[in-house]
């Protein structure tokens, strides 16, 4: 059981980065008119990917201001996202995988 809580918190870590990288780069796509919204599949793939990343990214979005017309909001929450996986990974992984089995 322990195994798989830790696995679940690992996946669901990942989902979250990934998540993150994907919606910077799409961002990025339309910001340099590569891809365009006007497209149904973008818009909802985008739409997705917004509403994955914006309870993570708004918080910070509110504190940090853009540098330059630059958003570095994920970039942030990108590493607090890996020290929370190594801390996880690092101390209460082998508890719960020494308690649960």
């Amino acid at each position: 059981m322990g195994y798989a809580i830790v696995w679940l918190v690992n996946t669901i870590l990942s989902i979250m980065t990934w998540s993150i990288i994907l919606s910077a780069i799409v961002s990025w796509l339309f910001a340099f008119d590569v891809i365009n919204r006007r497209n149904r599949f973008v818009n909802q793939v985008a739409d997705l990917l917004d509403r994955i990343t914006a309870p993570l990214l708004e918080p910070f979005r509110r504190i940090i201001p853009p540098l330059g017309g630059i958003d570095i909001s994920p970039i942030v929450v990108l590493l607090l996202l890996n020290f929370v996986r190594i801390l996880f990974n690092r101390l209460t992984a082998p508890f719960l995988i020494q308690m649960l089995g």
